[in-house]
C-alpha cells in the first residue's frame, strides 16, 4: 500500500497537478496567517494523505468486515448502546476528513443501529451501481440526498432505530436554502439536512472526529453535539457543527478535502 501510495502522490501532485490551483486558493484564503512555506508544508501533505485515501478506496472495495474493523475503529461506540434500546434514532455528523468511506462500508458493523449513509450518485451510472453494491454489502443502507426524506419517514414508521450518517460539509446546490456562517475566515454555506431531522423527529445529534494515529489506520470519538434539539434556537446544530469542524481543521488541516471547490456558492448580500 505504501508504494502504491507514493506511486499516486508523484503522479497527482509533481506530473498531473491535480486541482493544485484548486487547493493552493482553498488554503490561501482559509489561512491568511500562515506564511507561504507553511501552506506549501500542508499542500504536499495533503496530498500524500489523498494518495493514502485512493489506496483505501480501493481496498476498502475488496476488504473483509476483519481487515475494514482493524483499520477503523469507534473507540466510545457504546454511547449509543442506550438510544438503541430504548428504539431511538441518532443523528451522526461528521466531514470529509481523514477516511469516510470506511465509516460509510462499516456503519452497520459499528454501531447496533441500523446505518444509513445519505450521499450524491455519481453521473456515471456504471460506477454508481458498482460503487453502490461494495458500500452496502455489510449492511449500510446508502440513499440519494433526493431520497432521505421518505427513507428516514419509513425507518421512524416502522420503530427501526437508525443511526443516519451525514456529512454535513459539502457545498450545497441551494444557497437558498442553506445556512451561512463564517467558516475559515470566509463566508459558507452549510447544509441544513441533519438538523431537520433531529427537529422533525427530536432526534439526539453526535458529531464523531476521525484522527489517524498511524498510515492506513482511523480513530473514531463519538460526542454529544445537541441531545435535545427541540431546547436549542433553529440553526444552533449547524452552527455547532461548523464551529467543531474548524477546530479540527486547524488543528490539523492536511486531513480535510482540499481539492473541493468548497466555496463555490456566494452569499448574497
Amino acid at each position: 500500500m505504501r508504494l502504491l501510495s507514493a506511486i499516486i502522490y508523484f503522479i497527482a501532485y509533481r506530473l498531473m497537478r491535480y486541482r493544485r490551483s484548486i487547493v493552493r486558493g482553498n488554503l490561501q484564503a482559509s489561512f491568511p496567517e500562515k506564511g507561504e512555506t507553511e501552506r506549501r508544508t500542508v499542500e504536499r501533505r495533503y496530498y500524500h494523505h489523498l494518495a493514502d485515501l485512493l489506496v483505501e478506496g480501493i481496498h476498502n472495495l475488496y476488504a473483509s468486515p476483519a481487515a475494514i474493523m482493524r483499520r477503523y475503529r469507534v473507540v466510545n461506540r457504546e454511547l449509543l448502546r442506550p438510544y438503541y434500546e430504548r428504539g431511538q434514532s441518532v443523528v451522526l455528523m461528521s466531514a470529509h476528513y481523514n477516511n469516510w468511506e470506511y465509516m460509510v462500508t462499516s456503519l452497520g458493523m459499528q454501531f447496533l443501529h441500523h446505518g444509513i449513509g445519505v450521499g450524491k450518485p455519481l453521473q456515471d451510472k456504471l460506477t454508481a451501481s458498482f460503487l453502490s453494491r461494495r458500500r452496502t454489502r455489510y449492511g449500510t443502507h446508502v440513499v440519494d440526498h433526493r431520497d432521505v426524506r421518505q427513507e428516514v419517514e419509513y425507518f421512524q414508521r416502522h420503530h427501526v432505530p437508525c443511526a443516519l450518517m451525514m456529512l454535513s460539509d459539502q457545498s450545497p446546490s441551494n444557497p437558498e436554502k442553506s445556512y451561512w456562517t463564517r467558516f475559515l475566515h470566509q463566508d459558507t454555506a452549510f447544509l441544513y439536512g441533519a438538523e431537520y431531522f433531529a427537529r422533525k423527529y427530536n432526534l439526539p445529534v453526535f458529531y464523531y472526529t476521525v484522527t489517524k494515529p498511524r498510515r492506513f489506520h482511523y480513530e473514531v470519538t463519538l460526542e454529544p453535539l445537541c441531545l435535545e434539539p427541540l431546547a436549542v434556537p433553529q440553526y444552533s446544530i449547524v452552527e455547532s457543527y461548523a464551529r467543531r469542524l474548524e477546530q479540527q481543521i486547524v488543528a490539523q488541516p492536511e486531513y480535510w478535502l482540499w481539492s473541493h471547490r468548497r466555496w463555490k456558492l456566494k452569499k448574497e448580500k
